[in-house]
């Protein structure tokens, strides 16, 4: 399936495998690929050839896959991959929403089951206006970046960044993009039915439910009496369960040979594990809906207890904070860096670099688990990049605060709702680290458990919850409003009126938890730690950023070793010094400023003699410019030699004579007083006696 809007093209396939023996899950991978021909570039790489997806393809392919999944009947166990292929790009286009809608199509085409049509639009917010599908240009000045997908059902995504949007503006801007949705959902109908193709309606296959009702009558009040056991941790309640189905194991396995429980559990090594849990499932549902008790006892919209501290580690890390709300806990740090620690992006974004980098780790110990410690997954991108889409509207601007921001959220232990656990430590490391955020950010996780008519929502969810629950719907954002919405769901859709009641329900949650993070820190640190380098930020014109960095860069890398500084220049003229010492970065501006300040003919300078050959001397006039005096204009009268006037070391006071078409700066000596109020002139000549005369 070709997709096209403008000049962006992308392509999309979908491609079905027989199911692999004792797969329990549906393997869905999808991928995202781009090209960067797609832009007319070649590749920076040293193999000039795409190799690895950088992190926006890897957001992307999430993207595709989050509203796809849950469309797919649960049933299924064929091996299913969608792979989005950026072919062309139009920067009035991104291609991201055309992937998420595009594999819905493919899908269908490719007559797999599926609960679509479904469809992805992007909505900006300029001025007081929503623009549907702005480009990036328009997205770099929005206030709002939303993408809604949806089906016919209602809203199955939500991924937003926003600065600071009151909770109103959000669901009226979730709303805009449905509609649109709506048309394009339409529109893949009437293209089904163009090309001939009746879409495949999931069919469960006739389910055998032998074990889960001997589960159900063996277990079954066992189950129910732990899940109402609210003093119980998430360890001991873990640990109860498995004691539940440990015996109802060996319950099993001593009934005869010929028994049909038995036999179907020989039959199948899943099948007891995979009843266990969906009769755990059932029950903890049912707990919610009926009593409106959760499994730790809270109130279906209170939050977990809430502990908060900034500065946790020495001062060698620049900021840190420790984030716990109820298990979860998550250590942030911040490191304060250069302009050259930016990140340099190479894919098909017209953004070429981030100044703010939000790295998320999750262990396995953070769970309890032994596994091997691999690279970071798609899972700890995904969530590293929705805490930057938090913490990036309230950071302050390059030009008051130059320093590139790192920031890296360790899960220390995991218990749900980590991913708002590092806005939180991130808030905290910030703060601590002296970065002047307009706004402290706090998150909350919002679940959902949806029976028929019967809805409830669910605020702070913790791990139990969002396995079994409907949906996972974090939202992050100040006292004023939102600045992050990513909404993830089990069914085919939700209806607005429920998305708007949950993201109302997460601002009294988010207020709370910011609370207690102001009672750790309440304002960013008046100073940095003393191992943060020092920068200081000044313009120069662009037309002189040569005249610094000088012939091969000869220039600026003497300033770097004279001063000890570390020098970057932007190619709008913004030069960042960064140093460990103060003066000698004011020493390295003021080198820098003279380099570039524009010397008129006529002025005069207090400088320094630098050098002297035979037809002049050159004179330091500015820090790191310098001008040279002619022989014959050391003196009004004749100089034999340049020595006889000036010596190195000397300070002289000159006059810019000229300023020749090469921008060499000619002075004169002549007719300009010194400081003792002198002219000078030659020293007078030695009459040596004549013998005989």
């Amino acid at each position: 399936m070709l997709i096209e809007c403008g000049d962006t093209a992308v392509l999309v396939t979908a491609t079905r495998a027989s199911a692999r023996e004792g797969i329990d899950f549906l393997p869905l991978t999808c991928d995202y690929e781009e090209r960067l021909y797609a832009a007319g570039r070649i590749p920076g790489s040293f193999m000039r050839r795409e190799s690895r997806p950088p992190e926006r393809a890897v957001l992307t392919a999430r993207l595709i896959d989050r509203p796809l999944r849950p469309l797919f009947p649960g049933w299924l166990r064929d091996d299913l991959q969608v792979v989005a292929t950026c072919l062309s790009l139009d920067e009035r286009v991104p291609p991201d929403v055309l992937a998420v809608t595009g594999a819905s199509i493919a899908t269908l085409i490719a007559r797999i089951p599926f609960q679509g049509p479904m469809a992805a639009v992007r909505v900006g917010l300029l001025g007081d206006d929503f623009v549907l599908n702005p480009s990036f240009r328009e997205i770099e000045r929005s206030d709002l970046d939303l993408v809604v997908a949806g089906t016919p059902d209602g809203v199955v995504m939500v991924e937003a960044g926003a600065r600071q949007l009151p909770e109103q503006d959000m669901i009226e801007a979730i709303d805009f993009g449905y509609e649109a949705v709506g048309e394009l959902i339409r529109h893949q109908r009437e293209l089904l039915a163009h090309l001939g193709i009746e879409p495949v309606l999931p069919e469960a296959p006739t389910e055998d439910t032998t074990v889960p009702d001997h589960l159900r009558q063996a277990c079954g009040a066992a189950i129910g009496e732990v899940l109402a056991q609210f003093s119980l941790s998430k360890g001991e309640r873990d640990t109860a369960l498995d004691a539940i189905k440990a015996s109802v194991a060996e319950s099993i396995a001593a009934l005869p040979d010929d028994d049909p429980v038995r036999r179907a559990v020989q039959g199948s090594g899943k099948l007891l594990g995979n009843s266990f849990k969906a009769l755990t499932k059932q029950m903890m549902r049912a707990q919610i809906l009926d009593q409106g008790k959760r499994v730790d006892g809270r109130a279906l919209d209170e939050v977990r207890p809430i502990s908060a501290a900034a500065g946790v580690l020495p001062r060698r890390v620049h900021g840190s904070g420790l984030f716990q709300r109820g298990l979860t806990q998550v250590l942030s740090t911040a490191t304060l860096g250069t302009p050259s620690d930016a990140q340099e992006m190479d894919d098909l974004n017209p953004s070429t670099e981030k100044h703010y980098l939000h790295h998320y780790n999750f262990p396995p110990y953070s769970v309890g688990e032994t596994r091997p410690m691999r690279s970071p997954g798609r899972r700890e991108i995904g969530h590293g990049a929705l805490a930057e889409r938090a913490i990036m509207p309230v950071l302050p601007s390059r030009e008051t605060f130059p320093y590139v921001l790192r920031v890296v959220s360790e899960v220390l232990s995991s218990n749900g709702s980590t991913s708002m656990g590092s806005v939180c430590g991130s808030t905290l490391a910030l703060m601590d680290a002296g970065v002047p955020l307009a706004a402290p950010v706090s998150g909350a996780a919002m679940g959902l458990i949806k029976e028929g008519d019967q809805v409830r929502i669910l605020t702070d969810i913790q791990g139990i919850e969002d396995f079994h629950g409907d949906m996972d719907f974090k939202v992050a954002g100040t006292a004023q409003g939102i600045t992050a919405l990513q909404m993830d769901m089990k069914i085919t859709g939700l209806a607005m009126p429920t998305i708007a009641e949950a993201i109302q329900q997460a601002r009294p949650a988010r207020l709370h938890i910011l609370e207690k993070m102001l009672e750790a820190i309440n304002e960013p640190r008046d100073t940095l730690s003393p191992h943060a380098p020092r920068l200081l930020s000044f313009r120069i014109d662009p037309e002189l950023i040569g005249t610094v960095i000088g012939p091969g860069g000869r220039t600026i890398k003497g300033i770097t070793e004279r001063t000890n500084t570390k020098i970057d220049i932007d190619d709008n003229g913004m030069v960042t010094v960064a140093s460990h010492d103060g003066a000698a970065a004011e020493e390295a501006q003021r080198i820098i400023e003279g380099l570039t300040r524009r010397v008129q003919e006529g002025e005069t300078f207090q400088g320094s003699v630098t050098r002297v050959i035979p037809i002049g001397a050159f004179v330091e006039i500015l820090p790191g410019k310098e001008g040279m005096i002619h022989i014959s204009q050391l003196s009004e009268s004749r100089v034999e030699k340049v020595e006889d006037v000036v010596k190195v070391g000397d300070a002289v006071t000159v006059r810019v004579r000229e300023i020749d078409n090469r921008g060499r700066i000619n002075l004169t000596l002549r007719g300009v007083p010194q400081e003792n109020g002198s002219l000078p002139s030659t020293p007078a000549p030695v009459v040596l006696p004549i013998e005989g005369v």
